[in-house]
């Protein structure tokens, strides 16, 4: 696997197929309480990050555009990204959802705007299809009149992307899925990457309940570096093209997280790490998910 070499800071920019750069790591809001957002997001501002990920459903993207108001960073200088959640889907309820977050956020656009999840055949039968054409039909004309500068997608399958294009006349910049030691999704991201789609890691760590930060694998890796298994598999994303989206409330993991530019997974470790297996995550199917 290749290492990103051109990649030496949270902050150095990626290519998007539309033109579009975005920092290579992002922050993410992900179960961040509304009460805790708003210095976590200040903090984080502070401490570097300038891509800053969140989403209606998370419910506390009002305190995130205040914490990016407390930070003082113009808003030129951020990438932010949200999400349309499920209930919003169709032409005319995504737009209406597009234009809440903006007000939440108190933001007059978006860098990146994603549908959260497929609608799927389990919950709508042949009708889902149409029902994510039809959200994304809504995505391009917003992208169009200049109010989202790249769009894309979260927890879309190869398969999902397939039916989209069929009548998709702008191709998705993005795809944000589950990706962390024990859940690669190695057939996944190649399908992405080789389709000019850039990769973003949700639940970069594992999240709640998962064992990537305990592992022995992981241990052996981190001491060899004098780095945290938290470090390693940051860089181990990095390394493979892919933009982690880590979350912390802490300040000192937000700085540890940083700082994974300094050393370089070999091919050896890097296929090593993406061999493990059953570490724990969400890995849920969204064909099977009925949210």
């Amino acid at each position: 696997m290749k290492m990103m070499i051109e990649l030496n800071n949270i902050n150095s920019r990626m290519n998007l197929n539309n033109g579009t750069t975005i920092p290579c790591v992002g922050y993410g809001t992900f179960r961040t309480p509304a009460d805790v957002a708003e210095k976590a997001v200040e903090d984080a501002i502070k401490v570097g990050y300038r891509h800053i990920d969140t989403a209606a459903v998370y419910g506390n993207e009002e305190a995130v555009g205040k914490g990016i108001k407390d930070s003082g960073i113009d808003r030129k200088d951020l990438f932010v990204t949200s999400k349309l959640w499920n209930d919003n889907r169709g032409y005319d309820s995504t737009k209406k959802a597009f234009q809440e977050t903006l007000d939440r956020l108190q933001m007059n656009y978006l860098d990146l705007y994603l549908i959260h999840w497929p609608a799927n055949q389990k919950q709508f039968g042949t009708q889902a299809a149409e029902i994510n054409a039809e959200t994304w039909r809504a995505m391009e004309d917003l992208y169009k009149e200049g109010k989202i500068k790249a769009i894309g997608l979260s927890n879309f399958m190869p398969h999902h992307i397939v039916d989209l294009m069929r009548t998709a006349k702008v191709a998705p910049a993005v795809d944000q899925i589950e990706v962390h030691p024990g859940w690669p999704h190695t057939e996944q991201v190649k399908y992405l990457q080789a389709h000019n789609i850039v990769v973003e890691a949700w639940a970069p760590l594992g999240g709640q309940g998962a064992h990537v930060m305990t592992n022995k694998t992981m241990l052996a890796i981190a001491d060899k570096y004098h780095k945290t298994a938290a470090q390693v598999s940051l860089r181990w994303l990095i390394q493979q093209g892919i933009i982690p989206l880590p979350k912390s409330v802490h300040e000192e993991r937000m700085i540890q997280n940083k700082d994974i530019f300094d050393f370089a997974l070999t091919d050896d470790e890097m296929r090593k790490i993406s061999m493990l297996t059953n570490l724990g995550g969400q890995c849920a199917d969204p064909d099977e998910v009925e949210f």
